[in-house]
């Protein structure tokens, strides 16, 4: 089976999510019409890719532009890593088709939480996640 997000590039501190349905059923048995589901302010989804985060000013001299000397682009890399579980901001998402499965990008600043299954129970291992 050929991955059809195998030439998908995520840009900065973009995210690709697959979003994840949520009930249609209310705690107390209501049934919820799909409507009202898309109207929800927050929403799940599943971290599919992630851009390579926020770049970094690189201090260099005005003269290397016209000698066509470039540095190499350095970036701070984003939290949220593939295959977090993600709660973030729906109206902040732009949704897309790519080969019939929808899926939502998002900027790293929608995302309220990320569960993720392989946290440590040590303090010094959640410090360096």
């Amino acid at each position: 089976m050929l991955d059809p997000l195998k030439n998908v590039v995520v840009i900065g501190d973009r995210i690709l999510l697959k979003p994840l349905e949520s009930s249609n059923k209310t705690g107390s048995g209501l049934y919820l019409p799909p409507s009202v589901k898309e109207r929800d302010a927050v929403h799940t989804g599943l971290v599919v890719r992630v851009g390579p985060g926020y770049p970094i000013p690189v201090n260099q001299d005005s003269d290397d532009l016209f000698h066509g000397e470039t540095p190499e682009v350095k970036y701070l890399p984003l939290q949220v890593k593939e295959g977090d579980e993600a709660l973030y901001l729906h109206a902040s998402g732009h949704e897309i088709e790519i080969d019939g499965q929808s899926y939502v990008i998002i900027s790293q600043n929608a995302v309220l939480l990320v569960m993720r299954p392989e946290v440590p129970d040590d303090i010094e291992g959640i410090e360096r996640l």
